[in-house]
């Protein structure tokens, strides 16, 4: 046997056990799984709004008497 025909084998054997990996573990991503469902967060009291901050100097016009 030469080095081309163990090179070639075991390159075979590698190929073989890689495929075989790939299989088994199944589509990278999310292709090809189910979606993930979506988490329910119980029902809680809706949050007041945050009291809005003055951005800048407030201008507020002065009638002239």
């Amino acid at each position: 046997m030469s080095s081309e025909s163990v090179g070639g084998i075991l390159g075979a054997i590698v190929a073989a056990i890689v495929l075989a990996v790939a299989v088994v573990f199944g589509p990278i991503g999310q292709y090809g799984k189910p979606p993930k469902p979506a988490k329910v967060e119980p029902a809680a009291a809706p949050a007041a709004p945050a009291a809005t901050v003055p951005r800048g100097p407030v201008i507020k016009e002065v009638p002239n008497q």
